[in-house]
C-alpha cells in the first residue's frame, strides 16, 4: 500500500481538472466493467489509474492469441488463462489502494442485477446484443446507469443509458428482435480503435460520478477512425 503521501502525489496530474473533492468522490465511487476484452481491459486500466474506488470485472472468457492484437492485459504467457483473474492481478499492481473484485462468470438475465447492484455505474463492454439488453434491464431494476461501447474494424460508438431510457431499443431495435454477437465478429477489430472507444467510455464514467460536463445520454458518439470521421447522432 502506499503511504498518504504518495497517494496525493498520484494523483497530482488529476487535479486542476479535477478538484480535490472529485476526487475523493471517485476513490468513494463503484464502478462494474462488464466484458474485459479489448474495451474493459482499457476502461478498467483507465479507472484504476484515475483512483476510482472500487471496481469489479466480470468476464468468462480465458484469453487467445488473437486477444493479443488489442487486449492490454493478454502477453503470450497469459493465454489461455482467465482475463478477469489476469485483469484483477494487473489492477492491484497498478493501484494497490483499490478495492478490486474480478469474477469469472458470464453475465445473463439471471445474475445480472447481483453482479452490478453495488455499483454506481456500469459500463458494458460487451459483444454480444443479447447480453447488452439482460445488462440494461438489470440497471434499470438497480436504478444505475450505464455507460455502453462498441467497436468493428476501424469504427466504435459510445452511448450513455440512464434507468428508463430507451436505450438499446434506440439502436438495436426491440429486445429478442435482434440477437447473437456484433458485427465486430466480421470486421475484426484494432488496437488504437479499442482504447479510443475505451477511453470515450471512462471520460463519460468520470462525467456520470462527478456530474460534470456533457454526457452522451440519448445520443450516439460515432466514430470510423480510418476516415476521419466523428459524429454525434440523436437518438430521440
Amino acid at each position: 500500500m502506499l503511504n498518504k503521501d504518495l497517494l496525493q502525489q498520484r494523483y497530482l496530474k488529476n487535479f486542476n481538472i479535477l478538484s480535490r473533492e472529485e476526487q475523493d468522490l471517485l476513490s468513494r465511487s463503484s464502478v462494474c466493467v462488464v466484458g474485459l476484452g479489448g474495451l474493459g481491459c482499457g476502461v478498467m486500466e483507465m479507472l484504476a489509474r484515475m483512483g476510482v474506488g472500487k471496481l469489479t470485472g466480470v468476464d468468462s472468457d480465458r484469453f487467445e492469441p488473437s486477444n493479443l492484437n488489442r487486449q492490454s492485459f493478454c502477453t503470450e504467457e497469459l493465454v489461455g488463462e482467465f482475463k478477469a483473474k489476469a485483469a484483477g492481478e494487473r489492477i492491484g499492481r497498478i493501484n494497490s489502494s483499490l478495492d478490486v473484485n474480478c469474477i469469472c462468470t458470464l453475465l445473463d438475465e439471471n445474475n445480472a442485477s447481483d453482479l452490478i447492484s453495488q455499483s454506481d455505474v456500469a459500463v458494458d463492454c460487451l459483444d454480444s446484443i443479447d447480453s447488452r439488453f439482460h445488462l440494461q434491464d438489470a440497471a434499470k431494476k438497480e436504478s444505475i446507469p450505464v455507460v455502453s461501447g462498441a467497436i468493428a474494424g476501424a469504427a466504435a460508438q459510445v452511448t450513455v443509458i440512464y434507468p428508463g431510457d430507451k436505450g438499446y431499443d434506440l439502436i438495436y431495435g426491440r429486445k429478442g428482435r435482434k440477437s447473437g454477437q456484433g458485427v465486430e465478429q466480421t470486421l475484426g477489430n484494432l488496437s488504437f480503435c479499442a482504447m479510443f472507444a475505451a477511453s470515450v467510455q471512462v471520460s463519460q464514467v468520470l462525467k456520470v460520478l462527478v456530474k460534470r460536463g456533457d454526457i452522451l445520454r440519448n445520443k450516439l458518439f460515432v466514430v470510423d477512425l480510418m476516415n476521419d470521421s466523428f459524429e454525434i447522432l440523436d437518438l430521440i
